[in-house]
């Protein structure tokens, strides 16, 4: 694994945090340099991103979990989610990923959860992206942690 830290976003990060969420083919909105946390190689370069990001009725999804190309495969998605949720005691917290992702996401402890069991916010949207992509073979998932009434 290559030498990367991680930091605080600061506004000067924000044209590069929007330029790799849309380059990662992420979900734009929402994107508030403020609640991100950076990762960089060794050299200051950036390499990767995330967030968790604040719904109605207090749910917290971790979102916008994106790496650069170059820095793919090396654990740097491993280190942002691990800040990230260090630093977020609230539980539960949510995300959405494509089904090809489940397996990543479990090894933090997360789980896939029935579109009964999900906020409003994630039924619909689950329903939308569904059905946009009912012919190709991934779905999109909605997995939470620490989501009551449930055993990781």
């Amino acid at each position: 694994m290559a030498d990367f830290s991680l930091r605080r976003a600061v506004e000067m990060d924000f044209p590069a945090i929007r330029q790799l969420i849309h380059e990662s083919r992420l979900n734009p909105t929402g994107l508030n340099w403020r609640r991100f946390i950076i990762a960089e190689t060794g050299e200051g370069v950036f390499a990767g991103c995330g967030q968790i990001k604040p719904h109605a009725g207090g749910v917290l999804e971790l979102a916008s979990i994106a790496i650069a190309a170059n820095y793919r495969k090396k654990g740097v998605a491993r280190l942002l989610i691990d800040r990230l949720l260090s630093e977020e005691p609230v539980r539960p917290i949510y995300l959405t990923c494509r089904s090809e992702l489940r397996e990543f996401y479990v090894k933090f402890g997360f789980f896939t959860l029935e579109l009964q069991e999900v906020p409003p916010y994630y039924r619909r949207l689950s329903r939308l992206v569904n059905l946009f992509t009912s012919l190709s073979k991934s779905r999109m998932l909605v997995m939470g942690l620490g989501v009551p009434g449930k055993v990781t």
